[in-house]
Formats: structure tokens, C-alpha cells, sequence
């Protein structure tokens, strides 16, 4: 076990595009693991886990490492230092590296656990919010669950294949995965790999999509031959699980804000060979007003803070601000009162956020039953997803009725 000279440069560049420049992780890693094509599979895995651990860990290293934002190139090699010091490297005699002082380091990392928001390396706003919001005990489990490593997991396309044949087709090419009790659609790779290089995924027989995610097209119970209207489509994961689950019969309307997401959806709706997708932007009021009281089915998967999702984007710590979070909760209050009025009397509605805080996901919901649309609705039941007693990501969903 030990570094690599080039490996290590790629990865600095990397923590300084996104500490520095405010560049999103995710496409950081993506970009960084193009950079050389003589490295294999172990050295892409070192490359991008490293940039996410020291991107989820970033408070706690810069801490230990006695270093303040925003961080210089000598900053981020003592960082680094920390990681390679915690995760059991040896120190080569880099000059980077020179005068590392591991003993100081493993001192202060013992230290510092002691203090939640040090240990979980999130802001002071952060973990005050969590308390408030969830207590003391549940806050300090949910967010130490959010620092896992998420698993990947798989949602099979019905439309194309079955849960059994995918996985035998994936066991083909060494891909090792398990079924997930009580969700049908669902397969949990037991080892990361990267599917998106398969050709299973090439010809649309799968989506990457957690599992709790998985549950909300489920929720809104959607069937064939059904008007469905998904409100916030964003790239479309929800929708197109729901045109499986609608047997490409019937219609179902992804609407979005930007017309770049909806483009994205269109290519995966291709590959999925789900074709009874309508795509509407919602340039002005008139595309909702005109789709008043029409549909059975109606999905607000609402914008919200991301809390219920750390794993997945640990750079949204340090992205988040707490106004954001006010703002976010006006933002789906509206979205609520606005969308609602699609839902035919008879017709059902899913609210659903990724996040873990009561004032986005109950107490939304509380407040919406009480206004003038909302007084038409029947709360059915919602279910509370957290990380830290499910594995997956943390999540809410409403189910409502619209009264006849």
C-alpha cells in the first residue's frame, strides 16, 4: 500500500477546482478520472474515493491540519496529509510531504471525535439545525449515517428486461449483486463497479437510482393508462420509473424548470424505451393553469435542502447556507399550493424531498392542508425514510387525495 506520485497530483488539483473554484465534486471526479487513460480500475477507485473522503472530511482534516480557507496549494498537500496519516499510508519523502507529524495528527484526530460537529465534519449552523429540528440522539446518528459511503444500487427497467436476468447478465461480467427485500425493482451492487461502462446499461436495461428513491413512484401508486403529470422532473430518474411501472400506456407529463434537464431526460427516456413521455417547461403559468383538475396522478418532488442526501453529495455541506434553507421552504410551500390544482377530484398527489427536517416534509404538509386548496385534500399517509435506520438515503413522501 502506497502512493503514487501522479495519482495524488490529480487528486490536489482536483480538492483545489472544488474548494477554491466552487466546482461541483461530482464533476471534478468525473473529469479527473479521464486524465489518464494507462490507469486502471484500482487507480481511478484511489483517485475518486480519495477526492470524496477529503470532500466529506474537509472541516475535521483542515482542523487537524491547522489550516483556514481559503486554502493555498501548501494547505491542501498538509490535508491531504491528514487522510494519508488517518487511512494508515506510509509517508514517502515527497517534498510536499516533508515534516508530517503523524503522531500530532492521530492526537488531535482522537481529540476532535469527542465533538459531534467535528466528527462529522459539518458546520456549526448545520448541526445546530439537525438538533432543533430532530433531537439530539436522532441527529447524532442520522448525520453519522450520512458519512457513510453510499452503496450503489440499480433500478431494473421493466420495460425492457427482468430483475433475474439482469443480474445473471451482470454476474457475466463479474458484476456481484443482491435482490432488496421488499423493493422489486431494486439490485444492490455488493462491490462498486462502474455499470455505466456496461453495455446492459448502453441499451437502457437499468437506471442508477437509491434506493429510496425507488419508492416514490410506488407510493403515488401510478398505473397503466393513467394521466400522470411529474411537476419537477429534473432529469427524469422518478419519471421514467414511473413509465415502467405505467407499461408505456397512458400519458405521462415531465415538466421542469429547465429545458437542459429535460433534454437530459429525453436521451435516457430513449435509451429506456419509454416512450409515452410528454415534455413541457414551465415557461409561464399558462402550462400549469391549463392542466387544472386533469390529472390522475400528480408528483411534487419538491426542491429542498439535500439534507437526506450527504452521502451521495458530501460537497453540498459546504455549498449549503442556512438562508437557502429558509428560502427553500417558501419555494415549497408554493410549489405545493401551485401544483396541487392539477390533481383531478378522485386523483392522488405525492409530495416528496430529500430531506430528513419536519419543517420541510410534515410540517409542509400540515401547512398545506390548512389553505384554500389544500382544504380539498385528504392526507392518506407518509412515510419517513432516515439514513441511519434504512442504509439508503433519507427521504419523505405525502401521499394526498383530492376529494371527489
Amino acid at each position: 500500500m502506497r502512493l503514487h506520485r501522479n495519482l495524488v497530483y490529480t487528486t490536489i488539483d482536483a480538492l483545489n477546482a472544488i474548494f477554491n473554484e466552487g466546482e461541483y465534486a461530482d464533476k471534478v471526479v468525473a473529469r479527473s478520472l479521464k486524465k489518464d487513460k494507462r490507469w486502471g480500475s484500482s487507480d481511478r477507485k484511489f483517485v475518486a474515493e480519495t477526492i470524496y473522503e477529503v470532500v466529506r472530511w474537509k472541516r475535521l482534516y483542515s482542523e487537524i491540519a491547522d489550516v483556514k480557507e481559503p486554502y493555498n496549494r501548501e494547505d491542501l498537500w498538509r490535508m491531504f496529509a491528514v487522510w494519508a496519516v488517518l487511512r494508515g499510508y506510509p509517508i514517502p519523502d515527497w517534498r510536499q510531504l516533508e515534516g508530517t507529524p503523524e503522531r500530532k495528527i492521530k492526537g488531535k484526530f482522537d481529540e476532535l471525535s469527542k465533538i459531534r460537529k467535528m466528527r462529522e465534519s459539518i458546520p456549526d449552523w448545520m448541526d445546530e439545525i439537525g438538533v432543533q429540528e430532530l433531537g439530539e440522539e436522532l441527529w447524532t446518528k442520522e448525520i453519522a449515517a450520512q458519512n457513510q459511503q453510499a452503496k450503489v444500487i440499480l433500478r431494473v427497467n421493466t420495460l425492457k428486461t427482468t430483475k433475474e436476468k439482469l443480474r445473471a447478465l451482470l454476474m457475466d461480467l463479474n458484476i456481484e449483486t443482491e435482490f432488496l427485500k421488499d423493493q422489486p425493482d431494486a439490485l444492490v451492487l455488493t462491490e462498486r463497479a462502474n455499470v455505466f461502462l456496461t453495455d446492459a446499461f448502453k441499451e437502457g436495461l437499468f437506471e442508477v437510482q437509491d434506493a429510496s428513491s425507488q419508492l416514490v413512484a410506488r407510493f403515488l401508486d401510478v398505473q397503466p393508462g393513467m394521466r400522470v403529470v411529474d411537476t419537477c422532473a429534473g432529469a427524469g430518474g422518478k419519471t421514467l420509473h414511473m413509465a415502467s411501472l405505467m407499461e408505456n400506456k397512458g400519458q405521462l407529463i415531465a415538466m421542469d424548470l429547465y429545458e437542459s434537464k429535460l433534454k437530459q431526460l429525453k436521451l435516457r427516456a430513449k435509451r429506456n424505451g419509454a416512450f409515452n413521455i410528454e415534455y413541457r417547461i414551465i415557461d409561464t403559468t399558462k402550462v400549469i393553469k391549463k392542466l387544472h383538475e386533469k390529472a390522475d396522478r400528480v408528483l411534487i418532488d419538491a426542491p429542498c435542502s439535500g439534507l437526506g442526501v450527504l452521502k451521495r453529495n458530501p460537497d453540498a455541506k459546504w455549498k449549503l447556507q442556512p438562508e437557502f434553507i429558509d428560502n427553500i421552504r417558501k419555494v415549497q410551500a408554493e410549489v405545493l399550493e401551485n401544483y396541487s390544482k392539477i390533481v383531478k377530484p378522485g386523483g392522488k398527489l405525492v409530495y416528496a424531498t430529500c430531506s430528513v427536517l419536519p419543517s420541510e416534509n410534515q410540517e409542509q404538509i400540515k401547512k398545506f392542508l390548512s389553505t384554500e386548496i389544500g382544504k380539498s385534500f385528504t392526507f392518506v399517509k407518509d412515510s419517513k425514510i432516515l439514513a441511519s435506520q434504512s442504509g439508503f438515503d433519507g427521504f419523505y413522501m405525502a401521499l394526498l387525495e383530492r376529494k371527489q
